[in-house]
């Protein structure tokens, strides 16, 4: 017969880490797909109005975006409302070659698509968003929409 010797204790292998790489390239990966960047940075104060009737918009890649109110460096730029397309302040006369750049820039078939959204700081006085809403008119960009933050009513 034959003699079998046990031993006092025996150690755990370790752990195999071949497989770690592979683990986190496909986390990084996933992160990076998921994440959505800020398409524009704020030059301007937004303090948006609140709105209990609101509704999301649909196809965000359709939307072009006006900013309107105070500028966040008044000591440079001064305290009167200003108007921010993309990433640079402009004028009103600018608005309608930003919203023609955007119908070029996009398919026919998807042109009657495109919405205008204001988004515009609580203290803005009126007759800015009334002129930007002129020039709007004039190249017959008229589906347009107000950005606002929902209203949430405190319960008593």
């Amino acid at each position: 017969m034959s003699k079998f010797k046990k031993s006092g204790s025996k150690a755990l292998p370790a752990v195999s880490t071949a497989s770690l790489p592979d683990i986190v390239f496909m986390l990084l990966f996933f992160f990076m797909v998921t994440t959505v960047m800020r398409e524009v940075d704020l030059k301007v104060k937004m303090n948006q109005p609140e709105a209990t009737e609101i509704k999301k918009l649909e196809n965000k890649s359709l939307v072009t975006y006006i900013y309107i109110g105070e500028p966040s460096d008044t000591k440079l730029h001064g305290t009167t409302p200003r108007i921010q397309l993309n990433d640079a302040f402009a004028n009103v006369e600018d608005v309608a070659g930003h919203i023609e750049e955007k119908r070029h820039n996009t398919l026919e078939a998807l042109i009657p698509k495109l919405t205008t959204s204001l988004k515009v700081d609580r203290n803005t006085q009126m007759g800015i968003v009334t002129k930007v809403k002129q020039e709007l008119r004039e190249v017959n960009a008229l589906k347009i929409s107000y950005s606002t933050l929902e209203k949430v009513e405190k319960d008593l």
